[in-house]
């Protein structure tokens, strides 16, 4: 007789390997279904794309100037040529007309064509090699601004791409120190309990106390005077982020205390793992929820600060770009009636915070282990 080789598993679950999934497989096809949070995500990869690879995407330099274009309003790009035929994209000159009121006229007779992967203005990559080749360009003397330019005749396009470097990063770094610190301190703060407790949380409370924006006129006082902007601004940052950890940490500790009361926590205690192997592999994972969503609506919050910084002359500052003391620009109302495209800072800082809300939702729905798959 043939031995019955069937599996006993067969026609079950356990067939499918596909039906076995990770945590993180699940979390992510649960965030695919969360249709504003991935187009949140594409465009925070974009908008760091373009920070990180600024000297490609952008035509000039940050600090690239033209005191004869002062306030030239967006370029307009052409398709069309004057014999109304289809040809590549092309720019014309501008002449200034009006000095006074910074008005300027395309003089057709001349015609700059876009020209991709261009060389330009010299950079270093990563600091190790040099390098001269942009997306796009046009030939001297002509100039090519999508968004305009500022008071001093430099490229808004290109500033913001330089500028993102320091707006956007500087809140991931910040975050990262705050995150890494309130996690560990309220995780220990929590589980341990009793006078343990009692004394770190009387410490967080004593750095809450602290006012930051004194704090930050202080340093700012104390700190080298030919220190580089955005290395002053980012020590700043890493200050405030030693500080900022305080109110999330008291809230993990809430969550904790909770969390070392189930019944898994005690069995990692049964079969002897070390105290800091629960806090770190079985406690602190229970709180990723709550914490990346904290981490979505913090990172704007430094973005938003640094633009509040730059204006009272302690964050990054001029001729070195940010989002933040581009943005402080257009704070005269004559020139924003005049020069409306100065707030394009603006609306790439409501773009980036709009999108970090978005994917934060996302994800704190993907991680959520009472949602539905």
């Amino acid at each position: 007789m043939a031995k019955n080789t069937t599996n006993p598993l067969q026609g079950t679950a356990y067939e499918n390997e596909g039906a076995i999934r990770s945590p993180w497989k699940m979390a992510w096809r649960k965030l695919r279904r969360h249709k504003l949070a991935i187009i949140g995500m594409w465009v925070l990869i974009v908008l760091h794309l373009f920070a990180i690879f600024a000297d490609f995407f952008a035509p000039y330099s940050e600090l690239t100037t033209d005191r004869r274009r002062t306030y030239h309003a967006p370029t307009r790009v052409h398709i069309i040529s004057p014999e109304g035929k289809l040809t590549r994209p092309f720019v014309y000159g501008y002449n200034r007309v009006d000095s006074l009121r910074n008005r300027y006229e395309p003089d057709k007779s001349k015609v700059y064509p876009i020209r991709f992967f261009t060389r330009g203005d010299e950079y270093n990559v990563l600091g190790l090699v040099k390098g001269n080749i942009r997306l796009f360009g046009v030939d001297a003397p002509g100039k090519i601004y999508l968004f305009g330019a500022d008071m001093y005749g430099r490229d808004i396009f290109s500033r913001l791409a330089y500028g993102g470097r320091r707006s956007l990063f500087i809140g991931i770094i910040g975050i990262a120190v705050s995150l890494s610190i309130g996690m560990v301190y309220g995780g220990v703060s929590g589980y341990f309990g009793g006078w343990v407790d009692n004394l770190m949380m009387r410490i967080a409370e004593i750095v809450i106390s602290i006012p930051s924006f004194y704090l930050l006129l202080a340093l700012s006082a104390v700190l080298p005077l030919g220190l580089r902007s955005d290395i002053r601004f980012l020590m700043i940052v890493f200050i405030l982020a030693f500080i900022g950890w305080a109110g999330l940490a008291r809230v993990i500790r809430g969550m904790v205390l909770s969390i070392s009361k189930m019944e898994y926590v005690a069995g990692a205690e049964a079969i002897g793992c070390s105290q800091p192997r629960i806090i770190i592999r079985h406690i602190l994972p229970n709180t990723t929820s709550y914490v990346i969503v904290n981490a979505t609506l913090s990172i704007p919050g430094f973005i938003l600060s640094e633009s509040g910084l730059s204006l009272i002359g302690v964050g990054i500052q001029h001729p070195v770009a940010s989002w933040g003391n581009m943005l402080s620009e257009a704070l005269k109302i004559s020139s924003l009636s005049r020069y409306p495209w100065l707030l394009v800072p603006g609306f790439m800082i409501f773009i980036t915070v709009l999108s970090f809300n978005f994917f934060g939702d996302g994800i704190r729905d993907a991680l959520d282990p009472r949602a539905q798959i």
